[in-house]
């Protein structure tokens, strides 16, 4: 995956093994980061890797 490349939701949620549910809470509580582009949703892979990293922070601490 390219740092620059953006996923649709489906993408995000199989990257992330959730579900689409799990992947707009976390789109709507703004703790992932999106665009949109007209009426579609992307998510930039460096917004999941941003979320996974932070994710493992809140975890050590």
């Amino acid at each position: 995956m390219r740092d620059d490349e953006l996923l649709t939701v489906p993408e995000a949620m199989a990257c992330l093994k959730i579900g689409r549910s799990a992947l707009y809470d976390l789109l709507r509580t703004r703790r992932l980061a999106s665009l949109t582009i007209g009426r579609a949703r992307r998510i930039p892979t460096h917004a999941l890797a941003d979320y996974v990293q932070r994710h493992l922070e809140e975890a050590t601490q």
